[in-house]
């Protein structure tokens, strides 16, 4: 059965869509926008951006009962390529004490609120 996740953790959906959707193990993550839930600020810098996706993607992760490690995929979209370097620093880091997800890299014209970086997830809850 699928069900909603949801988290005051995160940003709230934007959209007509949800934060996470759970199918039995299965958690779908939505792209996690690097926006502040607590004041909707947003940091200017491509690391900070990173950092605060990676956080948000988390929260959602963890109040579906899952964990970092359980994340099986991940899919980030830079609205520059050449921020790739800085960013995967960053995720490298924040993944290092797990099997590292698999994931697509790729660069797009534009992300919502125009912010540098938005990642996405599908995890493997145990």
């Amino acid at each position: 059965m699928k069900y909603k996740i949801e988290t005051e953790k995160a940003p709230a959906a934007i959209g007509p869509y949800s934060q996470a959707v759970g199918i039995g193990n299965l958690i779908f993550v939505s792209g996690s926008l690097p926006v502040n839930p607590e004041n909707s600020e947003i940091p200017e810098c491509i690391t900070e951006q990173t950092k605060l996706s990676l956080n948000n993607l988390k929260n959602v992760v963890e109040s579906a009962g899952a964990e970092i490690g359980d994340i099986c995929k991940t899919t980030v979209f830079l609205s520059d390529m050449k921020n790739f370097a800085e960013m995967n620093s960053v995720y490298m880091d924040f993944f290092k004490n797990t099997i590292f997800p698999a994931r697509s890299a790729v660069e797009v014209s534009r992300l919502p609120k125009d912010v540098l970086v938005e990642i996405e997830a599908i995890a493997w809850k145990n």
